[in-house]
């Protein structure tokens, strides 16, 4: 099954709207708001830092990042127009802050023209990611840092027990929407072999107790992509997303990732 984000631009315009309001929603998540502050805390910022965001969706990170100490302008780049839309929407009472349509293998920027690249929740998404990274070296001003942070998508999990029911949503999820869910242990060697200097990568788990919260929109959408495959049909769907709002709405929701960041610095 291929993953929607790396075809981003050839979806229905409806099944785009879906998708920047799940961003959002995530943008909006409190653990994940405390995982971005962590990393982004970090780094060393330069005065009036340049900072880009690749694959920056409805711009909720790029947000950030004109907010942050020291940051002059934020840069959000994305392939979807509709995206790119919503984010323009949402940003636009943040001078600082601008958005450009374009693909992360093939920047549309000057080279060496930034001081921070950060690649948030997207380089699991990319075909190729040695060349997203390769890009990211380029267009980085000398000691530039780069930060990658992306789930490790095979630790995640619903399951109370063996042979959870919901647990087949997360697998579908997980087939049709990333690209890659070992990426993120290989990413120390792939990021020094584009000529980086790698620092230690840091772990960041993500857990859901009791009631659930963006780890349900991937059973809704990992149940409707077992349909689109013919696995189930819509009455088992709709049961599976049933029964995910009853353990949540009786307090017994589980629902865990882990993440993981890096940061480089360009020689």
């Amino acid at each position: 099954m291929a993953d929607l984000y790396a075809t981003i631009k050839e979806l229905d315009p409806g099944v785009k709207e879906r998708l920047a309001d799940v961003l959002e929603k995530r943008a909006a998540d409190s653990r994940q708001r405390e995982m971005l502050h962590s990393y982004l805390s970090e780094i060393d910022f330069p005065p009036a830092a340049r900072v880009l965001e690749i694959g920056c969706g409805t711009g909720g990170v790029t947000r950030t990042l004109a907010n942050w100490p020291g940051v002059c302008e934020a840069v959000g780049l994305d392939p979807s127009a509709v995206f790119l839309s919503k984010a323009r929407e949402l940003g636009s009472a943040i001078p600082n802050l601008s958005f450009e349509q374009g693909d992360g293998r093939s920047l549309p920027f000057n080279d060496k023209s930034f001081d921070v690249v950060i690649v948030h929740t997207t380089l699991c998404h990319v075909p190729d990611p040695a060349g997203l990274a390769a890009e990211a070296y380029r267009v980085l001003r000398p000691k530039g840092c780069l930060a990658i942070f992306d789930g490790d998508y095979a630790t995640a999990t619903i399951a109370r027990g063996d042979s959870d029911p919901l647990e087949a949503c997360i697998h579908a999820f997980r087939d049709g929407f990333v690209h890659d869910k070992w990426l993120v242990r290989r990413l120390p060697v792939l990021i020094q072999s584009c000529g980086f200097d790698v620092q230690p990568m840091r772990s960041h788990g993500y857990v859901e107790a009791g009631r659930g919260s963006y780890l349900l929109t991937w059973i809704d959408r990992g149940a409707d992509l077992l349909v689109q495959t013919g696995a189930i049909g819509e009455e088992k769907a709709e049961a599976l997303k049933v029964e995910a709002r009853r353990r949540s709405d009786n307090n017994h929701w589980f629902g865990h990732i882990a993440f993981a960041s890096l940061l480089a610095t360009k020689p």
